[in-house]
């Protein structure tokens, strides 16, 4: 979302009262528009109607392929997970016409109050061991998400799990494949990319149990409660499937503080040392899952291969002058640090 972005540029709110009131959402009337923060991608507009608060997420202004499928591919996400225990915002209706907001498709979801820990940490957090009860509420619902069982919650036919981890390596190398030809990118290297590469491609685990993958679980995508500081809502499951959910695990421990050094800073705010360890992370999600993690390094290595591609990409973009060029040179940076994680546990072999 732009600086430039408005309230009326984003959603025309007529034609949004006139689709609720023909959706049965009450009278249609729409208080205190507001949008949300924090959304570089979909743009969130929260309101007020007919006596409660909602939040309207919609692709963003600037076209991104699958922009709509994404979309509503959340949104069947959140009502499947209406009955489950995992800490979500209730689905309120969805909205496949894209010409009610002018070739987009929408869903509305009750709003959620608390704190967002990539931006904020409440005194509450700093007391009483806060870090550690966050963290622990995140992996535990991590764990909770990857118990599910997602045939019998509607999502049997939401991904294709055959062949999942081997299809890993050759997407996330193409991904690279595709920036490294842009304009003005200086092709940094990453440091032991080919050595993570070729580890791997060569030790993928042969089996895994198929289940509900959020796809991008870090603490920007989550919402705890300012006073209990339990987590409230797991936010953004536009990248969720149904492929092995220790990717997500993998993923969640690729920034986690280790010995050598701390990356992205746990989103910037924590204060490291506050943290239980990896170690103690791993300990619990497994606990909570009721089952041993097994095959743990290739899965935080992938981690790591994934996330750094991911936020290398962004570099590229910037040298091309498609993203703005400091946010291109702190992702670069991450990148680096991912790879060089990557190596050191390929190494440790």
């Amino acid at each position: 979302m732009t600086a430039q972005l408005t309230v009326e540029g984003a959603v025309d709110l007529s034609r949004l009262s006139a689709w609720m009131r023909t959706a049965g959402l009450g009278d249609g009337v729409i208080e205190d528009p507001r949008l949300l923060p924090g959304g570089t991608q979909n743009v969130l507009l929260r309101f007020r109607s007919d006596g409660r608060d909602i939040v309207l997420r919609r692709p963003p202004l600037r076209p991104r392929p699958r922009n709509n499928e994404l979309i509503l591919r959340e949104a069947t996400v959140l009502k499947a997970l209406a009955s489950t225990a995992v800490p979500h915002a209730r689905l309120l209706a969805v909205c496949d016409d894209l010409e009610v907001l002018g070739s987009v498709a929408f869903y509305l979801m009750e709003a959620v109050d608390g704190f967002n820990p990539a931006d904020e940490l409440p005194d509450t957090v700093s007391d009483g061991g806060g870090h550690v009860h966050l963290a622990y509420e995140a992996t535990d619902a991590l764990a909770d998400i990857g118990a599910l069982d997602h045939d019998a919650i509607g999502l049997g036919e939401f991904g294709r799990p055959g062949g999942f981890l081997d299809r890993q390596v050759p997407r996330w190398v193409a991904e690279r494949d595709r920036y490294l030809g842009l304009d003005g990118y200086d092709r940094a290297p990453l440091p032991g990319f080919e050595a993570a590469r070729d580890y791997l491609a060569a030790t993928v685990p042969t089996t895994f149990r198929p289940g509900l993958m959020h796809g991008d679980y870090h603490f920007a995508n989550l919402m705890f409660d300012g006073t209990s500081r339990n987590l409230v809502a797991v936010l953004d499951w536009e990248m969720s499937t149904i492929g092995d959910p220790l990717l997500d695990l993998g993923r969640y421990l690729a920034v986690w503080p280790d010995a050598h050094e701390v990356i992205m800073g746990i989103d910037g705010i924590w204060n490291p040392s506050a943290l239980p360890t990896s170690d103690e992370i791993v300990a619990r999600y497994a606990e909570r899952l009721g089952r041993p993690v097994d095959h743990l390094r290739w899965y935080v290595v992938m981690g790591c291969f994934k996330l750094g591609i991911i936020l290398e990409g962004t570099y590229a973009r910037s040298c091309a002058g498609l993203a703005p060029k400091a946010i291109g040179a702190a992702l670069h940076e991450a990148a680096v640090s991912l790879f060089e994680r990557a190596s050191r546990l390929v190494e440790s072999r």
